[in-house]
């Protein structure tokens, strides 16, 4: 079990647990820990693997929940935690259409993942988060082209806890060294920048609970 009060994750079991491959993350942890900006490791199912202590403060204040924590499925946050909109700014348009085309690429190429297949269900529960996968998605895969199945690069806005960021964007960066990927995983690193880190944060109300496993109020999709 993740220590969920900040610091770096052990590897879940769905990793090899050779001593040299428990050692190498173990290392890999340090590393990202000496990071001030977060960055966690992700598996293909984008269980997290390991996270910093700057990945754990971003998510600090968001509320409790059964299946959907930052710090356990990176994906699942996105998608289903009635708080993510609270951390990850422009929630639907810049965080869950992006996240949902990767999780259809990812669901194509692993098929029998059974992770996958459980997050799959749970978007098949919710109409309209089955709507934004079904309808909205294409759409915007369509627009965006090659660049919706990636995150490296890509300048998102947060709403960090900390106001001395407070309203911010990040960049997210991928860099995943060889050892890395023959584990199966990949690393994020969300490089917060400057330009609106004056800006006043806007009060972070949390919205009321839907019933139902997601949260999307709107299926949208770019103006192209």
């Amino acid at each position: 079990m993740a220590n969920q009060a900040g610091g770096q994750r052990s590897a879940p079991q769905s990793l090899p647990a050779s001593r040299e491959a428990q050692a190498y993350l173990q290392d890999y942890a340090s590393l990202l820990d000496a990071l001030s900006f977060p960055s966690f490791v992700v598996d293909r199912s984008w269980d997290v693997v390991l996270a910093n202590s700057a990945f754990e403060t971003l998510f600090r204040e968001v509320g409790p929940h059964p299946t959907a924590m930052p710090h356990d499925n990176f994906l699942r946050f996105v998608l289903f935690h009635p708080d993510a909109h609270t951390v990850l700014g422009d929630h639907e348009p810049q965080w869950c259409l992006p996240m949902l085309a990767q999780f259809a690429s990812s669901v194509e190429r692993h098929n029998h993942d059974h992770q996958l297949q459980s997050i799959r269900r749970d978007i098949a529960q919710d109409p309209i988060m089955e709507a934004a996968f079904r309808q909205g998605l294409p759409h915007w895969i369509r627009a965006m082209g090659e660049y919706a199945f990636e995150h490296d690069g890509a300048v998102r806005p947060l709403l960090h806890p900390d106001p001395r960021w407070g309203a911010t964007d990040c960049r997210v960066v991928g860099e995943t060294p060889r050892a890395l990927r023959e584990l199966g995983c990949t690393r994020l690193t969300l490089v917060l920048r400057e330009t609106r880190k004056q800006a006043a944060a806007p009060r972070r109300h949390r919205r009321e609970r839907r019933v139902g496993a997601g949260h999307l109020s709107v299926v949208r999709t770019p103006e192209i």
